[in-house]
């Protein structure tokens, strides 16, 4: 099984690494996050400092929900280019904080500049769940958790 780095763990406030290179390294950690999407139902999005690996690299698919979307997104050194000024509220949840959901507000629509697993350079525009799974996972890249940005303290929501 792999470890879910959890709140309140220190490295999830910390910012990760650019990676230079795609070597077999970056392509275990990608493994162990495909991985992670499948063995957790509820799983759309992992960032790689999640399972304990302090590098720029996250993985997204919300096909499994009813949303429309771009299918299994691996994305290395992913950057958010451009973002709408429509914002969504939605409620979110983490792998790292197990215990509670929360409500965020979100830019609706994104554009998203990443590496895929080629190496080549991909620019990809993500419209509603799909841009606010990408964003949550680039968030977790720069140490921000979805705690931070919920609309309101008394919007957390505990798990049953």
């Amino acid at each position: 099984m792999i470890e879910i780095v959890k709140f309140p763990d220190k490295l999830l406030k910390k910012q990760s690494l650019y990676v230079d290179t795609i070597n077999s390294e970056v392509l275990s950690i990608i493994d162990k996050l495909t991985f992670v999407l499948d063995f957790y139902n509820h799983c759309v999005g992992i960032a790689a400092v999640q399972i304990g690996h302090l590098v720029r690299i996250v993985a997204v698919d919300v096909s499994k929900t009813k949303n429309k979307n771009h299918g299994r997104l691996i994305m290395i050194n992913p950057v958010v280019i451009e973002k709408s000024t429509d914002e969504i509220v939605t409620k979110e949840g983490c792998l790292s904080v197990p215990d509670y959901l929360g409500y965020v507000a979100r830019p609706k629509k994104i554009t998203v500049e990443y590496v895929d697993l080629n190496g080549k350079r991909q620019v990809l525009e993500a419209k509603r769940f799909e841009a606010v799974v990408i964003q949550h996972e680039v968030d977790h890249l720069d140490g921000i958790l979805f705690l931070d940005k919920i609309v309101s303290s008394n919007q957390l929501i505990k798990r049953l």
